[in-house]
């Protein structure tokens, strides 16, 4: 697998990184992960202006202008074999002896590589996936999106010890998120989803379901629903890069409506799919 390192393309056996870069003693770092469709990255100016964001709220300054960050995308999506896969980017403070205040000088490490697509269980899009509601322990910044994933990492880990793919995350008895997840609510017809405030990390595939729930003339209600609203809610819904769009048919054990994916997870599965075709045809971006 070839590599991309502060400049440099590489073999990934032959790339390096300090023990003191403070993405490895703090996790001081921010990343993104990108789909790509027919070799084109996915809504990359949005992705690349939630890494700014992320790195505007690190105070990491890496120098790159969109154009870089465009082109090394595009580089990277060249590099998929079949031209379908994510990108995988992250970006640490650098290199320094370990103490918490920034370091002066001190260049940011850049690293990035694609991988190809992991293929959804055709079950899991069949008959929808379990969930859990968990106490959401992670700090009140969750719209930086940081290497620091300890917190996420417990969370999606207790889920799968109760035998639950998703952890759906509860702050003032409200659900905001899953643990690697935006989620929504359906009831009455009505999406309800979580507003994308501090408290949130607004996925960029959250943000075009938004769009072509809008499109097809679904009422979107950006308020967080309550635990009570989930868990009698007709329909729940997970996004994300990753996964892109599955159905929460249980939760803690108990069934979501009748427990099958229902006709707005429906609808919005193939608007989905439908604009992803747009963009390998270079239609969209």
């Amino acid at each position: 697998m070839l590599v991309y390192l502060n400049g440099e393309w590489l073999p990934d056996e032959r790339a390096r990184i300090s023990v003191f870069d403070r993405g490895f003693t703090f996790g001081d770092g921010v990343y993104e992960v990108i789909p790509v469709y027919a070799s084109r990255p996915f809504r990359v100016e949005r992705h690349v202006a939630r890494l700014k964001r992320s790195l505007g709220g690190t105070r990491i300054d890496t120098g790159y202008t969109d154009r870089q960050w465009f082109d090394l995308l595009d580089n990277l999506g060249q590099h998929l074999p079949m031209g379908e896969g994510s990108i995988y980017l992250q970006v640490t403070r650098g290199v320094s002896l370990r103490q918490h205040t920034f370091p002066a000088r001190t260049p940011p490490t850049v690293f990035a590589y694609a991988r190809p697509a992991i293929a959804t269980a055709n079950r899991d899009l069949a008959q929808g996936i379990a969930a859990a509601l968990l106490a959401d322990i992670r700090w009140a910044r969750c719209d930086i999106k940081t290497t620091s994933l300890i917190a996420n990492v417990l969370l999606t880990q207790e889920a799968a010890d109760r035998g639950a793919s998703e952890a759906l995350l509860v702050r003032d008895n409200q659900v905001r998120e899953g643990a690697a997840s935006n989620v929504f609510a359906v009831r009455h017809g009505r999406l309800y989803t979580a507003p994308a405030d501090h408290l949130i990390l607004s996925g960029i595939t959250r943000e075009l379901v938004l769009e072509l729930a809008r499109q097809h003339a679904v009422d979107v209600i950006e308020e967080s629903p309550t635990v009570e609203d989930v868990c009698t809610a007709d329909e729940v819904l997970i996004t994300s890069s990753g996964r892109g769009m599955l159905a929460v048919t249980t939760i803690d054990g108990a069934p979501v409506g009748d427990g099958r994916p229902g006709a707005l997870f429906r609808l919005l599965y193939e608007a989905l799919q439908t604009f992803k075709d747009a963009v390998r045809r270079g239609e969209v971006r």
